[in-house]
């Protein structure tokens, strides 16, 4: 789960001064293996930041205090600590099991010298999830799910200061989900226990296992988040870092607020017809509002294996869909006359409004279309220092076989590929795929 910074209500120090001595501590420590009379006229060289001094930035960790905030009125600390500091470590625990939604147990909030608790269900948080859209830079770890859970509790637009230490991670070490345990063993060589990520975050008390696990899950983020920006800044990668990190950000409140009658997109196979991907969104729509309604997970009205079957046998009977697909039986018996109707309806479509088909990824024996691309992607991350799975993701890649082998606009090009990618993927690797676009084409299927 993401990390979230905690702040300590009985503090006497303040979180200037916490972020003040952090800095301190950098600037003490010389960069390793630059001359005292070097010049600093290079703009990199003047923005990069002391070598961070791992042991003095642990230390700091080890002595942060620890506030459990349980009442509104301690919130307010928190709120005020927040609009003054620059830099916060978050993660948030929640039990999602049995329910649609998810339910907030723990925010967790690190600033550097403390580290608070907040009781999420004793808690209303409005005013925190804006203040902490106004931060400068908000430190996760892996913050897919506690994004989700924000934007779904917030209301709040996408952020645009998130750093994602998994993110920054891919690009030091080409391990696209390092986890946050590996993370910290591998950059500042810091065990911590993970054994309670999966226990009862519901329960009060929690036991003094899952306290120390909630405390640890922020209690080294700032130390990584330094000791990343120093690396990354040192092989001038910190800004495709933090670009990458906004995107992945955007990506997840689309996630988050996709419609229902456009769920059925993230089950759809390339496969199916064009009447198979109407009973899919039919189906797919209808399993989305049910599962909201009763606040049940969508797996337990039924899971993809039962809508697939669903797909592929077009039941028009109990008998049917009790014997040809794997939906359970107890949801069989309470909504099973309903879906039979909602797969009817959807095979009574006409032709017309179906939706459309997805298009084939390209395949091919040749291999000369994907060795040239190749090429061009370890060229460019040989020459900028990246790993060539974070320069170009799969999916990314498929998108753009789709534009040049349909002819569609460059306007539509991944969001990932707009950013600081756009001018070597317009320049370079375009050029190499028209190339070969005849080979492409006929490796997606579409006559030429």
């Amino acid at each position: 789960m993401s990390d979230l910074s905690a702040f300590d209500s009985t503090s006497q120090t303040s979180l200037s001064q916490v972020n003040s001595s952090q800095d301190d501590v950098l600037q003490a420590v010389a960069i390793e293996g630059v001359d005292d009379d070097q010049t600093h006229a290079d703009a990199n060289v003047v923005d990069m930041p002391a070598e961070p001094d791992i042991d003095a930035l642990l230390d700091i960790a080890g002595e942060a205090s620890v506030t459990w905030v349980r009442e509104q009125g301690q919130l307010d600390e928190v709120i005020k600590a927040l609009e003054v500091c620059g830099r916060v470590a978050l993660d948030t625990e929640f039990i999602k099991r049995d329910t649609y939604y998810p339910r907030l147990a723990l925010v967790q909030l690190n600033t550097g010298d403390h580290i608070y608790l907040l009781d999420a269900p004793q808690l209303q948080l409005a005013e925190l999830w804006h203040v902490l859209t106004e931060v400068d830079v908000a430190i996760w770890h892996a913050c897919g799910e506690d994004l989700g859970i924000f934007y779904l509790l917030s209301g709040c637009p996408p952020l645009t200061n998130i750093f994602d230490t998994q993110i920054a991670l891919s690009y030091l070490t080409g391990q696209l989900q390092m986890g946050y345990q590996q993370a910290l063993d591998d950059q500042l060589d810091m065990q911590i226990d993970k054994e309670q990520s999966q226990s009862d975050w519901l329960q009060r008390p929690l036991s003094d296992e899952q306290e120390q696990y909630a405390i640890d899950d922020v209690r080294f983020l700032p130390a990584l988040y330094l000791s990343l920006e120093y690396e990354l800044k040192k092989q001038g990668l910190y800004d495709y870092v933090w670009e990458d990190c906004q995107l992945y950000a955007h990506e997840l409140y689309k996630v988050q607020h996709v419609e229902d009658e456009a769920m059925y997109l993230t089950m759809a196979d390339y496969r199916y017809n064009s009447q198979q991907m109407a009973i899919l969104k039919a189906v797919a729509t209808w399993r989305e509002a049910l599962a909201r309604s009763t606040n049940q997970p969508r797996t337990f009205v039924i899971k993809k294996q039962a809508v697939r079957e669903i797909i592929t046998e077009k039941p028009t009977s109990m008998r049917a869909l009790a014997h040809k697909t794997t939906m359970h039986r107890s949801m069989l018996r309470l909504y099973g006359e309903e879906l039979l109707k909602v797969i009817k309806e959807a095979k009574s479509l006409a032709p017309a409004e179906h939706p459309e088909c997805l298009p084939p990824p390209y395949r091919s024996k040749n291999k000369v279309l994907s060795k040239a691309v190749q090429q061009v992607i370890d060229e460019q991350a040989n020459r900028l220092g990246v790993p060539a799975n974070v320069l170009m993701r799969k999916k990314w890649l498929g998108q753009l076989y789709e534009i040049i082998a349909f002819n569609k606009d460059l306007a539509e090009l991944p969001e990932g590929l707009k950013g600081w990618r756009n001018e070597w993927v317009l320049q370079a690797l375009i050029p190499v795929i028209k190339q070969h676009k005849t080979e492409l084409q006929q490796g997606m299927g579409i006559k030429v």
